[in-house]
C-alpha cells in the first residue's frame, strides 16, 4: 500500500488566500476558512478520501474567490457568471457549487438583477421590448422578465420628448413614419407609438388658431 501524502507546508499568500505544498509535489491553493474548517497542519497524512476533500474544498475556496472579484466589478446574472467562471478553465461542478452559494447568501440575486436592468434601460428612453431583449441577453429567466418590466418607471415623458424633438410636422406622413420606426426599434409597441403620436397631435398648437 501506498504511504498517504502528507503536508509538507503552508504558505501564506495573502491576508485570504493560502497554499498547500503536498509530499507529492502537488500544490493546492485555498482560503484561510479551509484551513481552520478542515483543521490542516504541516506534516499531516492525507489519505485518499481526506486528499480528495482537501482538494475541493480549496477548487470551491478559490472559485468563490473568483466569482466575488467578478461580482465586485458589476451585476451578473447566474448565467452570465457561471459563463464567465467556465471560460476561465473552473469545473463544471465546482461553478455549480459556488453558484448555489452565491444565492443562498443573497451575493447572486436574478430577480435584482432584472429589475435593475430594466430600470436603466427605461431611464435611458427605451421600451419593453427592448428591456427584454436586454434580459434575454444576460441569461435572464423568463419567470422574471414581466415582474421587472411592471416594476420600470413610466415612460410616457420620454416618449413624448422623444417625438416632440423629432417631429415638426404631424401631418407629414413620412416623418410619422420615421419617428413611429425609430420608437419601434427602441422597443415601443405600436399601440405605445399611436398612442403617444394621438397625444402630439392633441397638443400641437392649432395654425389657424395661433
Amino acid at each position: 500500500m501506498a504511504a498517504p501524502v502528507t503536508i509538507e507546508a503552508i504558505r501564506q499568500l495573502s491576508s485570504e488566500r493560502i497554499e498547500i505544498a503536498l509530499s507529492d509535489g502537488e500544490t493546492l491553493k485555498g482560503s484561510i476558512s479551509d484551513l481552520a474548517e478542515l483543521r490542516l497542519y504541516r506534516g499531516q497524512p492525507l489519505d485518499e478520501a481526506t486528499l480528495e476533500t482537501v482538494r475541493s474544498a480549496c477548487a470551491l475556496s478559490m472559485t468563490k474567490a473568483r466569482a466575488l472579484d467578478a461580482l465586485s466589478r458589476r451585476m451578473l446574472s447566474a448565467r452570465e457568471l457561471e459563463k464567465k467562471l467556465l471560460q476561465k478553465g473552473e469545473d463544471e461542478r465546482v461553478v455549480a457549487r459556488c453558484i448555489r452559494w452565491l444565492e443562498d447568501n443573497r451575493l447572486l440575486d436574478d430577480e435584482a438583477y432584472a429589475a435593475a436592468v430594466a430600470r436603466h434601460y427605461a431611464a435611458k428612453g427605451y421600451g419593453a421590448g427592448r428591456i427584454r431583449s436586454e434580459l434575454c441577453r444576460r441569461g435572464l429567466s423568463r419567470a422574471l422578465w414581466d415582474d421587472a418590466i411592471a416594476q420600470r418607471p413610466d415612460n410616457t415623458k420620454k416618449m413624448d420628448a422623444f417625438i416632440a424633438a423629432r417631429l415638426h410636422n404631424p401631418e407629414d406622413r413620412d416623418q410619422v413614419r420615421k419617428v413611429s420606426a425609430a420608437l419601434f426599434r427602441r422597443g415601443y409597441g405600436w399601440d405605445e407609438i399611436r398612442a403617444a403620436l394621438a397625444r402630439f397631435r392633441a397638443e400641437a398648437p392649432d395654425e389657424e388658431n395661433g
